[in-house]
């Protein structure tokens, strides 16, 4: 698949791919004769793993360390203390964001109460 193809199947931009290629976020893309990105199955389930962890929260930083280590195949204590660490943080922030819905549902209902009475 070329570049453009893939920002639209995946909704991201070109410079994006781009960019995520650059910072080691995705691996090395491979690429065709004339030096034309050439998008092949496994490249295109990196973008997606790192356009669900992103669009999730998880850190770039985090996600660079992971690609690395998994393209050297090394280290998969580390490649697993990763991926149980940006877990952990994403519950913190489910919980976080469970409480302010719950918090907002009961404003809500305060409000229609009052609404209601009028």
């Amino acid at each position: 698949m070329t570049i453009s193809e893939v920002s639209e199947k995946y909704g991201l931009t070109t410079d994006t791919l781009r960019y995520y290629e650059r910072i080691g976020l995705i691996p090395p893309v491979p690429r065709q004769k004339n030096g034309i990105r050439d998008y092949d199955e496994k490249s295109c389930g990196w973008v997606e793993f790192v356009k669900c962890m992103r669009m999730a929260g998880v850190e770039i930083e985090a996600l660079i360390e992971f690609v690395n280590l998994q393209q050297q195949d090394k280290n998969a204590t580390r490649r697993m203390e990763i991926l149980i660490d940006q877990k952990k943080k994403l519950v913190d922030k489910m919980d976080h964001l469970q409480a302010t819905i719950d918090r907002l549902d009961y404003k809500i209902e305060v409000f229609s109460k009052k609404l209601n009475l009028q």
